[in-house]
């Protein structure tokens, strides 16, 4: 297949899938960007084979999938999203374990892996979001390589942790629990899913997991100066988007618990346009 057309594939599916992403993506120079989104559709598919309706023995076979596609990047394929990720790891050295971290994050999701300490939890978001903040930060290049890298690990958690909050309500639906069990009983809820417990005990729970995740995004942004311009904006749109999205949880917790918090597109490109001129500073 040829690279242009797989990298267009990959471009089309980030623009009509990702919400958040896109709007830090597209402050890239084209090659960055073209890279950026082909990690982005393989980590999208990824994360749609574990929240996918079929059964967790396909589900496993199908990560099993990836697993030999991610082994043979240097060999052909007719996949475009292959294609146009093998051509990205060609050109920007994409760290291989980080690809194989984001599919055994996902594989916790299948075997229904619970947290009993955030220590626990830290360890899968890593693997599903660290991963990606890694991967991005070997298509930006940057400065103090060794330092960017926990960076960018940081910033990945951050953004999981705030996904989780954001999907409190789809994720109880599936039967799934990120929400540490300790924090769950120091609150006095129940630790099954269902979020049981005074209403005003959750809303604190849920602030208490806005700090937390507040706090990672204050550690990973120091990233941001050890990037070009472009880059710097990229990843300050990205986190820009998602710190809005925990300010709004925050102010209104059971809003979080109806539906998924999200801002409009006009704020979205707001906040673009705002971390172009904060990255040229």
């Amino acid at each position: 297949m040829n690279v242009g057309t797989a990298y267009a594939h990959c471009e089309s599916l980030t623009r009509g899938a990702a919400a958040n992403f896109y709007y830090g993506i597209r402050l890239l120079p084209p090659e960055k960007r073209r890279a950026i989104c082909a990690v982005y559709a393989f980590a999208r598919r990824v994360d749609d084979i574990g929240d996918g309706r079929i059964g967790a023995r396909e589900k496993l076979e199908l990560l099993d999938a990836a697993a030999s596609a991610v082994e043979s990047l240097s060999s052909p394929s007719i996949d475009p999203v292959i294609v146009a990720l093998a051509d990205a790891h060609a050109r920007f050295s994409l760290p291989v374990d980080a690809l194989e971290d984001l599919i055994a994050g996902v594989r916790m999701d299948v075997t229904g892996t619970t947290y009993e300490s955030f220590e626990d939890l830290l360890g899968y978001c890593r693997r599903v979001a660290g991963s990606i903040g890694r991967l991005c930060l070997a298509i930006f290049g940057a400065r103090e390589e060794w330092r960017a890298r926990g960076l960018a690990d940081d910033l990945g958690v951050a953004m999981q942790l705030t996904n989780i909050l954001r999907d409190l309500r789809e994720d109880a639906g599936r039967g799934r629990v990120y929400i540490p069990r300790e924090d769950l009983v120091r609150y006095q809820l129940s630790t099954d899913g269902r979020y049981e417990g005074e209403e005003g005990q959750l809303d604190a729970l849920v602030r208490f997991q806005v700090r937390r995740a507040g706090v990672w995004f204050d550690q990973g942004l120091e990233l941001v100066p050890l990037l070009d311009r472009r880059s710097g904006a990229c990843v300050l749109a990205m986190t820009g988007i998602y710190r809005r999205v925990l300010v709004r949880i925050r102010e209104d917790p059971e809003r979080a618990r109806r539906a998924r918090v999200s801002l409009p597109i006009w704020e979205k490109l707001w906040v673009g346009a705002r971390s172009l001129l904060s990255a040229a500073r």
